[in-house]
């Protein structure tokens, strides 16, 4: 009985090297358009007037007070959030109550909201003539236009980051390893640190990561809140926005280059995050 010959069927997925190559070629093109062509632009129009041009804007007092303001912003939300990241991811992940799903959305809020309307409500709230205002004078407290309404906005904006992050990795590990330890005995803070934190280091470290970057790059909702006081409430931001306004084009593209250096060091810490330990991290991936 002679064989019958089939057709040779071709993989679905199989598209010509032509097509592949084009679609490679566009996306480089649109990385390097979007990317890297503005980010050497940058640092190029940082270097226009020589390097000691460069040293000489980084070293006036007001970008000296920008990044200072900026550096110091970083280090108080940043442990803030995680705080409250860890705090409400343990209460989504671990706890079942009314309102559970509203805590998630709440938590996925600032995604949604502009910045600048959350630095105007904040200016509302606490401003002179907000319901908080009248308190805040006679006590002789400032929020807005000070350190602290910039510290709120800046939570506020950087909020999802950590929580987002440990939501699924704590949902995925589920309950089973805390409560042996706290049948073994082990108070509840005893097992948070030996078990709960343990498990979940390495997703918090990346959302503290990212949480840092939008921290230090944070325009919008800063600017409403600040008031843009030189050398007082500018982070490196602002003050970048005002040197290019005020036709200061070295200083601005000078405070640009280093902002976008600690932007790419952040980025690398991730990078390398991500390739050390990508097996611990890939409940947390969502892209």
């Amino acid at each position: 009985m002679a064989e019958i010959a089939y057709p040779r069927r071709e993989a679905v997925t199989t598209e010509p090297r032509l097509a592949r190559w084009t679609l490679i070629a566009a996306v480089l093109a649109l990385v390097g358009i979007l990317l890297f062509a503005p980010l050497v632009t940058v640092f190029a129009e940082a270097l226009a007037g020589g390097g000691a041009a460069a040293l000489a804007a980084l070293g006036s007092p007001d970008a000296r007070a920008a990044i200072g303001l900026t550096l110091t912003v970083a280090v108080l939300s940043v442990p803030l959030n995680a705080g409250i990241g860890i705090a409400a991811a343990w209460a989504i992940a671990r706890f079942e109550f009314r309102g559970k799903a509203l805590l998630v959305t709440l938590i996925d809020l600032p995604f949604s909201v502009s910045p600048v309307v959350a630095g105007l409500a904040l200016v509302l709230l606490f401003g002179v003539n907000g319901p908080l205002g009248a308190w805040l004078i006679a006590h002789d407290l400032k929020i807005v236009f000070a350190l602290p309404g910039i510290v709120l906005a800046t939570l506020f904006v950087t909020f999802p980051f950590v929580a987002r992050e440990l939501i699924p990795v704590m949902i995925e590990q589920g309950r089973s390893e805390e409560e042996v330890a706290l049948t073994l005995g082990a108070s509840g803070w005893r097992t948070f640190l030996t078990v709960t934190l343990p498990n979940i280091r390495w997703a918090l470290l990346y959302g503290l990561l990212l949480c840092n970057a939008r921290a230090m790059g944070e325009f919008g909702a800063v600017a409403v809140v600040s008031g843009k006081i030189r050398g007082e409430t500018t982070t490196m931001p602002i003050m970048i926005e005002m040197l290019y306004n005020e036709y200061l084009s070295v200083a601005a593209f000078t405070l640009a280059a280093l902002l976008a250096l600690l932007a790419l060091l952040t980025l690398t810490l991730k990078t390398l995050l991500e390739w050390r330990y990508a097996e611990q991290l890939s409940a947390t991936r969502r892209h």
